[in-house]
């Protein structure tokens, strides 16, 4: 009896951990090929996205890549201006960025005064938030006043939709194709991440009225 009860308890233990190590492979193929969740720590993308607001990426829509390379093996669609994408920060590729596309590849991009201009044509800048009165000439940034610069084949224009407030392609160039996580696509949680963690100021700074919103 012994025997037997040892043998029952080695395949049950044996059989859970089949289950946990599926699971686990379950989730890592979700989370390299289909969907990935990130956070949003700054206000670059204010009033689109807020600080706390937690995020899921959809890996896919771009294509399937290669696992820990850029390396897309099934190509699905490329981004589009107005999309919302993560990418490899272009300075620094072990952090991930995320801004609106702009300008796409042979596209001419021109900032003046703030105002956007893509081929010589005002950008319809639909989500473009300013907050400061103030225009920076060319001889002190970028910020306010960029370009003509053409946007290579191979590349994409972003920038952050709190356009005072984003550090983006003004400042440090283009997006490779092959730098870009995915599309953002739907907020899943979002609270207030300023607060103490453990208190209930936290709590009832849960933004209730964005968990399950749509990015766009």
């Amino acid at each position: 009896m012994r025997t037997t009860k040892t043998s029952q308890n080695g395949s049950a233990l044996w059989e859970n951990i089949q289950a946990i190590c599926i699971a686990l492979l379950l989730a890592l193929f979700i989370r390299t090929f289909i969907v990935q969740a990130f956070k949003i720590p700054s206000g670059s993308m204010l009033p689109t996205l807020q600080i706390g607001d937690h995020i899921l990426v959809n890996k896919f829509i771009y294509g399937v890549k290669l696992p820990f390379t850029n390396t897309t093996l099934i190509p699905v669609s490329r981004p589009e201006v107005n999309d919302i994408i993560v990418f490899e920060y272009p300075v620094d590729p072990k952090l991930d960025y995320i801004k609106r596309v702009i300008a796409v590849g042979g596209d001419e991009i021109e900032i003046r005064d703030k105002k956007v201009f893509v081929n010589k044509k005002p950008f319809d800048d639909t989500y473009g938030v300013f907050t400061d009165p103030l225009v920076h000439p060319a001889s002190l940034d970028s910020r306010d006043n960029f370009g003509p610069v053409t946007v290579p084949a191979d590349s994409l224009f972003v920038m952050g939709d709190n356009r005072d407030n984003s550090f983006d392609g003004r400042f440090w160039g283009f997006v490779k194709l092959d730098a870009v996580r995915g599309e953002a696509w739907r907020i899943y949680w979002s609270w207030d991440v300023r607060l103490p963690l453990v208190s209930m100021e936290r709590l009832q700074s849960i933004r209730w009225n964005r968990i399950g919103d749509a990015v766009q």
